[in-house]
């Protein structure tokens, strides 16, 4: 009678948890980035709504990274502000508040 050896099965294995905790990093960076969006968005000054609305959110890196950052073209004076014009951040605070979790929800995943 013929048997099935398989050959690499520890590595396939290793490989496996690697993905699941890939996709649960993926996860947290989902959340976090989502988050991040709602705190950019809700701290973004408002006199047209224009930037408020323009703030978007994009997955990179196969979903490793988030970018939250306004499309309006006058976002970053806004948020570092001009000579004549003070400075009103909105991306910073928020990613500052965001970011402590992010690395709480990342914490949990290694223990």
């Amino acid at each position: 009678m013929g048997g099935i050896k398989v050959v690499g099965l520890e590595r396939l294995q290793k490989k496996l948890k690697q993905n699941v905790q890939m996709e649960d990093v993926k996860k947290v960076v989902r959340h976090n980035g989502a988050e991040m969006l709602a705190k950019a968005q809700q701290k973004a000054p408002v006199d047209t709504g224009y930037l408020k609305r323009s703030i978007g959110l994009e997955f990179t890196d196969g979903g490793m990274s988030a970018e939250v950052e306004p499309k309006a073209d006058y976002g970053a004076y806004v948020e570092l502000g001009t000579r004549k014009m003070e400075a009103q951040p909105y991306l910073k605070p928020a990613f500052e508040e965001q970011s402590k979790e992010f690395r709480k929800d990342m914490q949990k995943l290694v223990e």
